[in-house]
């Protein structure tokens, strides 16, 4: 489904369509939840939050213009809800075991090791397996800002100019964000891949 796909959903939920709205949901769920789930990091918590962003965004829908495309909108709203039950976490912290609990980033886990995993040998698979999980532990442990910079960059596949929209800050803050995230993973990867100071991996 395109950007023209769901122009075209948007325009029969504001004539009413509830069911175009269930699509858009169905389309974006696992993406809105991987994104919030860097974020937030407690597991039991990712499924409410990315319930609230869906319902902001159903109720905000009259006013979407367009101008941007739908799913940067909602990629912004999905932020800013993270944010918010964030904040109110700090204010009233109430914790629960799944944010002790080793992150289960399933998909994107695979994807990053599927990707390196093209070796036969067990001991291939191992290695990719170790770079995978240095890989995740390098983007856990980064700032909120470049921890989201990177994660709508190279696992949401985001380019500069929605990356800035979403988090609303000058493409210039959004490539200096992603540089500095690219750079810290590739300092933990180093001693596993022995690459030099200069190169990246």
């Amino acid at each position: 489904m395109s950007a023209e796909a769901d122009a075209l959903l948007v325009e029969r939920v504001k004539r009413g369509d509830q069911r175009a709205f269930e699509l858009l949901v169905i389309k974006y769920q696992r993406r809105v939840e991987r994104l919030i789930g860097r974020m937030v990091r407690d597991t039991d918590l990712v499924a409410d939050i990315a319930q609230e962003t869906f319902i902001r965004a159903y109720r905000a829908l009259p006013q979407f213009r367009g101008e941007s495309a739908f799913y940067t909108w909602l990629y912004r709203i999905a932020v800013n809800t993270a944010k918010k039950a964030l904040v109110e976490l700090k204010r009233d912290p109430l914790v629960t075991e799944a944010a002790y609990a080793p992150a289960d980033d399933g998909e994107e886990t695979s994807r990053v090791e599927n990707e390196l995993s093209d070796g036969e040998t067990p001991e291939a698979v191992l290695a990719s397996k170790e770079v995978a999980a240095t890989v995740n532990a390098a983007i856990d442990a980064l700032s909120e800002d470049l921890r989201q910079a990177i994660t709508l960059r190279e696992i949401e596949g985001l380019s500069y100019e929605e990356i800035a929209e979403v988090m609303n800050c000058p493409i210039g803050t959004v490539r200096s964000r992603i540089f500095r995230a690219r750079e810290a993973i590739a300092q933990r990867l180093r001693p596993l891949l022995g690459t030099r100071g200069d190169e990246r991996w």
